[in-house]
């Protein structure tokens, strides 16, 4: 696939004669038991790697076939782990290059469950973590100590979705070995349907990243590799669904006088938008509004009585969720101030005029009863 556009590659990845023998789809291999021939057939099995049976935890075709899809989505890449969940990803890629005594610097506005593995994990494990502002840009240069041994973007960030200007950030770390974590449970399964992570490794940290997730026992079944496949290959086109749509409805929110911002990389209301236009091709259907007064109670009430929003974790999937969220409660190095509550929203796949009339309706009555 080398030099191949994104969305053929999106199709084409993966897909090996020998994995699918004539099938479109790699099959779905279920497997614990790898049987050999002989002693010196098992003894030439090792060490386990991508493309050769060895026992069910080192993979099949199924969980290959996925695997070198996403590797061939970032250029220069050396390989790809895959993981039951986003998390469980985020935590092998830091273990992979933290040891005791090491320091990481870890964005602000990070994902909770990943703040909290930083805190309840390495920290017993004698790494220290600091927190810094996800607009430091080139800034970062100066947080530098002899223990850090790395740093953690997340662009946009969670909840807030400021967007980082990693080119500086990553120039001013020198990296010499990159780590690309994706939640593959949100738009690349697409379907609200399977839990998966993937870490995608650059030559230079690619064996620790090996060695390491073969000592957690780290494994993803066939099942839910195959489901993450599958939705690879319409990913391309649902993203851009995605993004219309949540442009449409973000574009109709920022005229509501129930709404003091909109919080999306597309908008210039979004910190960080000027790095959004240099660096990105385009948006996902995930943002946040901040309401214009109100409490907690008032914006409870205008999620619960939205109709086509789920109210649930995680996104990405057809459906289009609701969640009343409180940057404030995960914040240290930098502070969460706005006008009144927050509320993210994920815009599914249908259609956006409803979406528009549904969240209409909520803000009609916002307040009101309080």
């Amino acid at each position: 696939m080398s030099g191949k556009r994104r969305d053929t590659r999106l199709i084409h990845g993966g897909r090996r004669p020998e994995w699918t023998q004539g099938i479109v789809n790699p099959p779905v291999w279920r497997a614990s038991t790898i049987l050999f021939d002989s002693v010196e057939a098992m003894h030439e099995a090792y060490p386990p790697e991508d493309g050769r049976l060895h026992y069910g935890r080192n993979g099949t075709p199924t969980q290959w076939a996925l695997a070198e899809a996403l590797t061939e989505l970032e250029p220069g890449a050396a390989g790809t782990k895959l993981f039951p969940s986003g998390s469980a990803a985020v935590a092998a890629a830091l273990l992979s290059v933290l040891s005791a005594g090491d320091e990481l610097l870890m964005v602000d506005s990070a994902y909770a469950p990943t703040r909290a593995f930083c805190e309840d994990v390495l920290k017993r494990m004698g790494i220290a973590t600091r927190y810094y502002d996800p607009l430091v840009g080139e800034g970062i240069a100066e947080l530098f100590t002899e223990r850090t041994k790395a740093v953690f973007l997340e662009s946009p960030g969670s909840l807030t979705f400021e967007v980082q200007d990693v080119p500086a950030i990553c120039a001013a770390a020198r990296a010499r070995g990159d780590l690309s974590i994706i939640a593959c449970t949100k738009y690349v399964v697409g379907h609200a349907d399977a839990m998966l992570g993937s870490v995608t490794a650059a030559p230079g940290v690619w064996r620790r990243l090996e060695r390491t997730t073969r000592a957690l026992g780290q494994h993803v079944g066939p099942d839910d590799a195959y489901l993450a496949t599958r939705g690879l290959r319409t990913l391309g086109v649902r993203l851009r669904q995605h993004q219309e749509s949540g442009l449409k409805v973000a574009g109709w929110l920022q005229e509501q006088p129930q709404v003091a911002r909109v919080l999306h990389p597309a908008l210039p209301s979004c910190p960080g938008h000027e790095h959004w236009q240099r660096d990105f091709r385009g948006a996902s259907g995930l943002f946040s509004f901040v309401l214009n007064g109100g409490g907690e109670a008032d914006r409870a009430r205008l999620v619960d009585g939205l109709e086509l929003f789920g109210i649930g974790y995680s996104w990405g999937g057809y459906e289009s969720l609701a969640l009343p969220v409180d940057p404030e409660r995960n914040r240290s190095a930098t502070r969460w101030q706005a006008e009144g509550p927050l509320v993210r929203l994920h815009i599914g796949l249908e259609d956006s005029d409803d979406l528009i009339e549904d969240l209409a309706r909520g803000l009609a009555g916002y307040g009101a009863a309080g």
